[in-house]
């Protein structure tokens, strides 16, 4: 078992038999989740849509502190899509309420366990008090050399590429017959990150949802039909369990069985 994880999983429970089958060695760099199910998760119990989401905010510090103890590198969240701001105006404003509040709450705890908070996305549409704490964050923890905790908020696939496109174009000091994917990338949100190698969505939808498009190429894809409300550190070890039973190829063919 990873040393990190004594003491934290319950001696003989189905979390630390799932860590005992994890190999140290190949443990994902990057680790992307699309936490979907919030509102779906209120509705099965009769409650309003925010509490979905007030509920998943506990998945998101339990998943956190899990990858930290892993020894995860980069977890991305993807929080608020462009297309998220379709929803009623009531709802989408208690949203941001809410990330205030939780970056309120856990600045201390991303202090005491040396994480540090990136966004990605169009910040300077998004409401100027949440914009505020997330720039206040993200400054009190720049100096951390611990795990790196991406928000993607008011973020789009298409839209990050065209955005990187747009900035590519006005720098000019790279001719188009000598851009290539890595010069492309650094023009990207993400520069800088290592690409996701283990992508999980919950609520058991079967799509991206415009969600680091250019980023995924080669993850692993992993799905639950778990709701986001309910997703703990069980359901993050299984995919993890899952992810290192896969022979990442990224392309390439498989080599010869029984051959050095």
């Amino acid at each position: 078992m990873l040393e990190k994880l004594k003491g934290y999983l319950k001696p003989g429970s189905p979390e630390e038999k799932l860590a005992a089958q994890l190999d140290p060695k190949r443990m994902p760099r990057h680790v992307a989740i699309i936490m979907d199910g919030n509102g779906r998760w209120a509705g099965k119990r009769n409650l309003p849509r925010i509490e979905g989401h007030r509920a998943g905010s506990k998945s998101v510090r339990e998943v956190v502190e899990a990858c930290a103890r892993l020894g995860i590198e980069v977890l991305t969240l993807f929080a608020f899509s462009r297309e998220n701001w379709k929803r009623p105006k009531r709802e989408v404003a208690r949203l941001w309420k809410l990330l205030e509040e939780y970056l309120k709450k856990e600045d201390k705890v991303l202090m005491e366990n040396n994480l540090r908070l990136k966004t990605i996305g169009r910040l300077e549409d998004i409401p100027e008090s949440t914009r505020r704490q997330l720039e206040r964050v993200m400054a009190l923890t720049s100096s951390n050399s611990g795990m790196q905790i991406v928000m993607a908020l008011n973020y789009g696939g298409r839209m990050e590429i065209v955005d990187a496109a747009r900035r590519w174009a006005l720098q000019g000091s790279v001719r188009p017959e000598d851009l290539d994917e890595d010069g492309f990338s650094r023009f990207l949100d993400t520069a800088g990150l290592p690409d996701p190698d283990l992508l999980i969505r919950t609520s058991g939808e079967s799509r991206i949802s415009n969600f680091l498009l250019w980023q995924i190429a080669y993850s692993e894809i992993w799905i639950t039909k778990v709701f986001w409300p309910e997703f703990r550190k069980a359901h993050l070890l299984e995919a993890l369990v899952e992810f290192q039973k896969r022979e990442r190829r990224f392309g390439a063919l498989c080599p010869p069985r029984g051959r050095g």
